[in-house]
C-alpha cells in the first residue's frame, strides 16, 4: 500500500503484483471519513484482481489539506478534486462512490464521461432531505448525534456501530473507525439537500451500477432504488448489510459484484 499526494490531496494506492489492467479504479469515500474506509478490503480485493486501485481523500478529509476551513467545500470542490485525480491517472478510471462519494460522482458525470461508475449507498440525485427526514422519524437520537459529528463534536462509538453496521464489529476495528472519522462541511450537506441536485438525464451516459443495503439507516434502501430509477437500471440490495458496506463482515459480497460487473464492462 502506498500513500501519496494528488496535487495537493492524499491518495492511498495499492497495486496488482503484475501488470494492471489497463482502466484503473478510483475510490471516493462519503461524508465523515476519507480514503482509509476503502483501504482494510477494497483496495487490496480490487488489485489481486489486477486493477490498480486508488482511494482519494477529498478536501478537508483524512491526510488532505484543509481541514481548518472544512466548512468552505462545497461540492463542486470535491468535484474539482476528483477531476484532478482522474487527469493524473494513465487512462480514465471506473468511479465508485460510497454516500456522500456517490453524489460527487454523479456531479461529476454531469461534464465528464467515465468508463462506468458505481455507486454504493449513495445520496440520492433527489439530495439528502427525503433521507433526513426519515432519519428524524425513525432514528432521533442518530439524527441528533450526527449532527453533533457535523459540527465538530464527538458521537459515541455505538453511534458509528448504528450509523455504518448491520453485521457483526470488532471492538478494535470499530475503535480505530472511530478514531478515523471526523466532521463534515457544512456547505457539502446543504449543496446534497438543496442546492447542487445532479441533472441526471447529463448521466445516463455512463454505465452505472447501483448498490444498496437492506438496513442502512441513512440512505435506505427505498433511496437507493429510488436512484437506480432515475438512472433506469436495476438496484441491488444486499441483505443484512448496513451503510459501511466496504467494512461490513459480508464485504466480499459488493465487492464480488463489482467485479463481476468490471468484468461486464470489459468484454
Amino acid at each position: 500500500m502506498s500513500s501519496s499526494q494528488s496535487e495537493t490531496n492524499e491518495v492511498l494506492t495499492r497495486l496488482p503484483a503484475g501488470k494492471a489492467k489497463a482502466t484503473p479504479l478510483l475510490f471516493i469515500h462519503g461524508a465523515y471519513a476519507a480514503a482509509w474506509c476503502w483501504e482494510d478490503h477494497f483496495l487490496p480485493f480490487f488489485a489481486e484482481a489486477g486493477y490498480a486501485a486508488h482511494a482519494l481523500s477529498l478536501s478537508g478529509h483524512g491526510g488532505s489539506p484543509g481541514r481548518r476551513h472544512l466548512d468552505s467545500f462545497s461540492i463542486a470542490d470535491y468535484v474539482r478534486d476528483v477531476a484532478k485525480m482522474v487527469d493524473s491517472l494513465p487512462a480514465p478510471p471506473v468511479l465508485i462512490g460510497h454516500s456522500m462519494g456517490g453524489f460527487v460522482v454523479q456531479k461529476y458525470l454531469e461534464d465528464h464521461l467515465a468508463p462506468g461508475a458505481v455507486l454504493m449507498c449513495a445520496v440520492p440525485p433527489q439530495g439528502l432531505m427525503s433521507a433526513a427526514l426519515g432519519l428524524m422519524f425513525t432514528k432521533p437520537s442518530l439524527m441528533k448525534d450526527m449532527n453533533n459529528l457535523m459540527s465538530g463534536g464527538k458521537s459515541s462509538i455505538e453511534t458509528l456501530r448504528e450509523a455504518l453496521f448491520a453485521q457483526e464489529v470488532s471492538l478494535d476495528d470499530l475503535k480505530r473507525y472511530y478514531k478515523n472519522s471526523q466532521s463534515e462541511s457544512h456547505r457539502a450537506i446543504w449543496d446534497m439537500s438543496l442546492f447542487a441536485m445532479p441533472r441526471t438525464h447529463r448521466i445516463k451516459r455512463t454505465p452505472l451500477l447501483v448498490q444498496g443495503a437492506e438496513f442502512d439507516h441513512l440512505i435506505p434502501a427505498s433511496l437507493v432504488e429510488m436512484t437506480a430509477r432515475s438512472y433506469g437500471v436495476e438496484a441491488h440490495i444486499f441483505p443484512a448489510m448496513g451503510h459501511g458496506l466496504m467494512l461490513e463482515k459480508d464485504w466480499q459480497k459488493p465487492a464480488r459484484q463489482i467485479l463481476d460487473w468490471l468484468k461486464e464492462l470489459d468484454s
